[in-house]
């Protein structure tokens, strides 16, 4: 019987989660079947225990994403040490002993932007903005990539400081300064931006000025496609390197794939075929 896998959230319709490990698949020679779940906003645990039930064994995982992540920690029993930092999770596993919940957000993330867009992150200064389960995520693998300091800024300071203060020993270990700021109020400019918010998803504004811009700074949107058109324009106008977040997408999903499947796809090829496909529509 072929493994069933699935991505979920709320929205989930827009996702091109299930073309990525289709072609996966196929690039690897795996047989599984990938499809979306819509979650109700108040029951994803009910959401995630029906797939299990309804397909009747096969099963094997499902993608989270917004505004689950926190949710899919505390449903799952065994956390990696990197989900455990975060608080979130992005990759469900279900296996013989429980629900294993795993993140592969931050390390999408920091190898999209230093193998795809070619940027290192080695003593530099970044901005990452909000704090919630796409911050959280990023976070700590952002840190081990060894900056000079990171920023982490969010409308809610107090949400920032916690984030902060779990992820001060990572920090120290690393030798990187971090710290929390309000939006309003982010002191200096950055070589690298990381927008974390749902600013884009709702179709809002950029929630910081162009001055935390660097020159040729790497403005990164964590969302893709339509949601990201404005902020990447933003950050053009600003004479800032804008980016996208479908390689950090095709990325996570790689690590995801190898968590599950235990290979890897390549994702360069991936990637491009899917920029085409999303710049084509």
């Amino acid at each position: 019987m072929t493994d069933l896998y699935c991505v979920m959230g709320h929205p989930v319709e827009h996702s091109r989660s299930p073309w990525i490990h289709a072609r996966f698949a196929e690039l690897t020679g795996q047989q599984l079947e990938y499809g979306r779940r819509l979650a109700p906003l108040d029951d994803f645990a009910g959401t995630v225990a029906a797939f299990q039930a309804e397909a009747a064994g096969t099963a094997r995982g499902c993608n989270v994403t917004v505004p689950f992540k926190f949710e899919a920690a505390a449903l799952s029993r065994h956390l990696t040490p990197r989900a455990a930092l975060a608080q979130a999770v992005n990759v469900l596993s279900f296996r013989e002993d429980g629900v294993h919940g795993d993140n592969s957000d931050g390390i999408g993330l920091v190898n999209d932007i230093t193998q795809h867009a070619g940027v290192a992150l080695k003593d530099r200064e970044l901005l990452l903005l909000g704090a919630g389960g796409g911050a959280a995520g990023v976070l700590g693998p952002l840190l081990e990539a060894g900056p000079r300091r990171v920023v982490v800024a969010n409308r809610t300071l107090g949400k920032a400081i916690a984030l902060v203060q779990r992820h001060a020993a990572l920090a120290l270990q690393h030798h990187v300064s971090l710290e929390a700021q309000p939006l309003d109020a982010v002191p200096g400019n950055f070589d690298v931006l990381v927008n974390a918010t749902a600013s884009s998803l709702a179709g809002g504004a950029v929630p910081v000025p162009a001055s935390v811009l660097k020159p040729e700074a790497l403005a990164v949107d964590m969302m893709y496609g339509p949601a990201a058109a404005g902020f990447m324009a933003w950050a053009r106008e600003h004479g800032a390197v804008p980016r996208d977040g479908l390689g950090m997408l095709v990325e996570q999903a790689a690590e995801a794939f190898e968590i599950w499947r235990g290979v890897r796809p390549p994702t360069a090829p991936v990637l491009a075929e899917l920029r085409a496909l999303v710049e084509a529509r």
